[in-house]
């Protein structure tokens, strides 16, 4: 099969506001991502992280230039604030290309967001 242009998704939540909580919480998620789709760095394209509004103390971009991801296309925007929603959350879209198919894509829901997406495989 040829390499096709996907998307996973994922999210996670912290427990207080700060850079280095965030961090943490941000690269376990990138590297769980990462683990179970056996994703490589020249497979990224870009990377999509939302973040509620109570989270202000950082960019969760910040972690994956950290991480070494600083010549991957980065971008943080607010999560939609929706009643109900889950709180301290930030959320990742990762687009890359991968050989796998969409049943074959496991995306990775950690923390206080494992409920967020019950329907997807993980």
């Amino acid at each position: 099969m040829a390499p096709a242009v996907r998307a996973l998704r994922g999210a996670t939540t912290v427990d207080v506001d700060t850079p280095e909580h965030i961090q943490d919480r941000v690269l376990a998620l990138l590297d769980t991502l990462v683990e179970r789709n056996d994703v490589h760095h020249d497979d990224l394209i870009s990377i999509l992280f939302t973040a509620t509004e109570d989270v202000v103390s950082t960019f969760p971009a910040t972690a994956a230039r950290a991480r070494g991801l600083g010549d991957v296309p980065l971008i943080c925007a607010r999560e939609l604030s929706i009643e109900g929603g889950t709180p301290m959350c930030i959320r990742v879209l990762v687009h890359l290309t991968t050989e796998r198919t969409r049943d074959q894509l496991h995306h990775v829901y950690l923390e206080g967001a494992r409920h967020l997406r019950d329907d997807l495989p993980s």
